[in-house]
């Protein structure tokens, strides 16, 4: 903001700056030009002194050249026909014999950024070029960049283009990596500076000579070369083996990058090059910088998609310090949770304990979701801390506790004993809205093992008018509805007096809304209610399941040296500010590929019969897949958090969208025997499906039941431009298949067909017979419809299965 008295100052340094006295003494017009700078840093308009400016530059003193310069750079767009009379000063330094004068007017007649000095200025830069000192040729290199920003609609010449490739062999290698970004400017619409196989080995050979940021910049340009060879590739992997494990992170980085793109073919080469950059990513989460630990470990999470055990070794290197911001103490905990093991999960959660009574709260809160995530492997011993952090009686804990217990059970049903034991007496502590919101959940879902539950409500609905929060008002009313289907006598009275108040005194109209339904579903009867209401109490096959596969390193190859992890923020912990668990959305990064990919709007049943033959034939399937040439593709990728969003959005709509007239979506299910498949290894499975482009997310152990493995895959025939979308769930739950009836929607109308008795007999004789195989349920959702894609895509499943189930017998 200028000063109140600029005029007046602008006034003085005129006189000053006029006066020839203090103009023959070199080292007061210095003081007086100095005087100017530090005024126009402070605000002060110092416009009106251009032209007195302008004649300052006529020196040999380099200091004052450089504060004029300084002073044309940032008025010369206000005075565009006053900054013509330095064009002749700066073309003359340009000829001086001091290599620092030549370089600085250079760098000035560019910094000018006026189109109509552009014709003065070509004939310096291209001299700059050819100039002897190095110094100078790095800012000539560079200002034909600016030059080209400046009209970027003309074109350069190609003489200079020619001339800057040439560059490219300069001995200096910092006019080697200008060259590189001049020309990555210059030549941006043709797809940047053109990478052949004699650039790439002189850029690989002099990689060393540069600085860190001009490696970096080397790098990243040599990303868009491909080898013409096996030989060569490995001959560039050679050169980059320093670079992979240089002491500096952004080189590391950088290298790791290439190495990716390189050997985006070779997942072995992949693998040891993760392994060989550990111990620098090691050494960068032990670096001064707050920044490049945060950025360290953020890629480390990322190198932990597909090599979970990479890390497992050095867990303690993750433990956080007392001092250490709580941005990277919460990164660190999500990075602990991604290396529990058996041997290693008694220390990480007594760490875990420690943090949970941090000053910080945010903090404090992620040390106990943190817990909370490994109780999905590890309950019992997780179930005792949350347990005991209870007692501390502290608002903030006892919330992220409630919260945290409230999503255990959902995923993990036999934890709710313990939970609902614990839950005696909490109410009292909590104050935080959502932790009442999970505290009021698990009182409607599991009131009748909590004694105290109508007791407790009755206290919440006592205080609903001095309630605040919408959410909490609205968990209310659904608890108490809830708890009065499992204890009437004992809850009635109280769901009156809140039915009431949310009717005819609440001023919200969402929760007068929702009271009005539930006032009108008990008109429909408690059967009726209890439809709707008593739905799922948990449901462990969607949560983090134990196991998850490894990631191919393809799927965040790209992203590996980019702003992308950072962004990603808590990438497997659940959001603190969310309802009911049957209630949770998802908020997946944005994939313009999937935002409209399974919107449904037809559901088509497919059941099979005991011996795992679909409506149509096994002959059919094959017919119609040799007819129609299927292939499968992993891309775009799938992440789990999108995976469950779209899955359970599917699940949801299927009821409403039974009966639809549309075809639009297609929900398979068929069941293929496999006498050994849920025995099968992990690692077994997932190699067998990627073989055939078929991407496993989550699976459960083995020989645990129920047995789920959640796969997905795009279709696309050759006969048609459009691919597909097929999520696929694998099931098998050690029960005898159904021997119901098959039924299939259409478009016309849906057809039964029940199996009559003798059939269903001799179904059973059959299944006898075969000796009770296993029998694995596929379930199958398809967006869009595409019979062909979906049927060839059950025959390159099912062989996959009954592939690996001959091996494993």
């Amino acid at each position: 903001m200028p000063y109140l008295g600029g005029e007046e100052t602008v006034r003085e340094l005129r006189r000053a700056l006029s006066n020839p006295n203090v103009q023959s003494d070199q080292l007061r017009y210095r003081n007086t030009i100095l005087k100017v700078i530090r005024a126009m840093s402070q605000g002060v308009d110092m416009s009106g002194l251009f032209s007195e400016m302008v004649k300052a530059c006529a020196t040999v003193d380099v200091v004052q050249k450089k504060l004029v310069y300084v002073f044309l750079c940032s008025y010369a767009a206000l005075n565009p026909e006053l900054s013509l009379l330095v064009i002749n000063t700066l073309r003359k330094d340009c000829q001086d014999p001091n290599p620092m004068v030549r370089s600085l007017a250079l760098r000035n007649m560019t910094n000018l950024r006026l189109p109509s000095l552009v014709e003065y200025v070509e004939q310096p830069l291209t001299a700059g070029l050819r100039d002897r000192a190095a110094c100078v040729r790095r800012v000539a290199v560079l200002g034909w960049a600016k030059l080209h920003n400046l009209q970027p609609s003309s074109e350069i010449d190609a003489a200079v283009v020619n001339e800057l490739y040439s560059l490219l062999r300069d001995p200096d290698p910092v006019v080697m990596v200008n060259c590189l970004r001049a020309l990555e400017e210059i030549l941006k619409d043709e797809g940047g500076v053109a990478i052949n196989k004699p650039i790439t080995h002189h850029l690989l050979n002099r990689l060393k000579e540069c600085d860190i940021w001009g490696q970096c910049e080397v790098l990243r340009v040599l990303q868009r070369y491909r080898p013409q060879s096996e030989d060569e590739l490995f001959d560039i992997l050679s050169l980059l083996d320093a670079s992979l494990v240089s002491p500096h992170p952004p080189v590391m980085a950088a290298t790791l990058s290439l190495f990716l793109s390189l050997c985006s073919g070779q997942p072995a080469v992949n693998l040891a090059a993760l392994e060989r950059v550990r111990g620098p990513l090691l050494a960068a989460c032990g670096s001064g910088s707050r920044e490049m630990r945060f950025t360290a470990l953020c890629h480390i999470q990322l190198l932990l998609r597909s090599i979970p055990g990479l890390m497992g070794a050095h867990y303690k290197r993750f433990f956080c310090g007392y001092a250490e911001p709580a941005y990277i103490k919460q990164r660190k905990m999500q990075v602990l949770v991604e290396l529990v093991n058996d041997e290693n999960v008694a220390m990480l959660l007594d760490e875990l304990k420690g943090y949970c009574t941090d000053v910080n709260t945010d903090t404090a809160q992620a040390a106990i979701s943190a817990i909370g995530r490994i109780g999905r492997s590890y309950s019992d011993r997780c179930l005792e801390i949350l347990t005991g952090l209870l007692g501390l009686k502290q608002d903030h804990i006892t919330s992220a506790v409630v919260q945290t217990m409230r999503d255990l059970v959902w995923v993990c049903p036999q934890c709710s004993d313990t939970v609902c034991f614990a839950l005696e007496g909490c109410e009292e502590t909590l104050q935080d809205s959502q932790g009442r919101q999970a505290l009021l959940w698990l009182l409607g879902v599991y009131g009748e093992r909590v004694s105290s539950a109508p007791y407790t409500l009755e206290v919440f609905i006592d205080g609903v008018r001095s309630e605040a929060s919408l959410g909490v008002k609205m968990e209310l009313l659904t608890a108490t509805m809830r708890l009065f289907l499992c204890r009437p006598a004992e809850t009635q009275d109280m769901l009156g007096r809140l039915l009431h108040y949310c009717i005819e005194e609440e001023t919200d109209m969402c929760v007068r809304d929702q009271a009005l339904l539930y006032y009108r579903l008990l008109h429909c009867g408690i059967e009726e209610t209890r439809k709707v209401l008593q739905g799922r109490r948990s449901d462990p096959s969607l949560g983090v399941l134990i196991g998850r596969p490894a990631e191919p390193v393809s799927q965040w190859a790209r992203s590996f040296n980019t702003l992308e992890p950072l962004r990603q923020g808590s990438i497997e912990t659940e959001s603190a500010s969310r309802g009911s668990p049957e209630h949770t959305t998802f908020d997946p990064k944005p994939n313009a590929d999937l935002s409209d990919t399974l919107d449904c709007s037809h559901i088509e049943k497919v059941h099979s019969d005991s011996d795992g033959r679909c409506l149509d034939s096994s002959a059919d399937i094959l017919a119609s897949s040799v007819a129609a040439p299927l292939s499968l593709s992993l891309f775009p990728a799938l992440s789990p958090e999108e995976f469950e969003r779209l899955w359970l959005q599917q699940r949801a709509l299927h009821a409403e969208q039974e009966e639809a007239e549309e075809e639009d979506f297609v929900w398979m299910e068929e069941c293929v025997r496999c006498p050994t498949i849920p025995c099968c290894s992990p690692q077994s499975l997932q190699a067998a499906m990627q073989l055939v482009n078929i991407q496993t997310l989550a699976f459960t152990p083995p020989q645990t039941l129920p047995w789920r493995v959640y796969l997905y895959t795009h279709t696309c025939l050759d006969d048609s431009p459009h691919s597909t979308l097929i999520l696929g769930e694998l099931l098998y739950t050690g029960e005898e298949p159904q021997k119901a009836e098959v039924n299939k929607g259409s478009a016309d109308g849906e057809v039964g067909v029940e199996g009559t008795e003798d059939e269903q007999a001799r179904q059973g004789t059959e299944a006898t017979a075969d000796g009770g195989q296993e029998t694995v349920k596929v379930t199958l959702r398809q967006q869009p419809r595409d019979d062909k894609a979906l049927k060839g895509f059950m025959s390159i499943l099912t062989t996959v299965l009954h592939t690996l189930s001959s091996e494993k017998a």
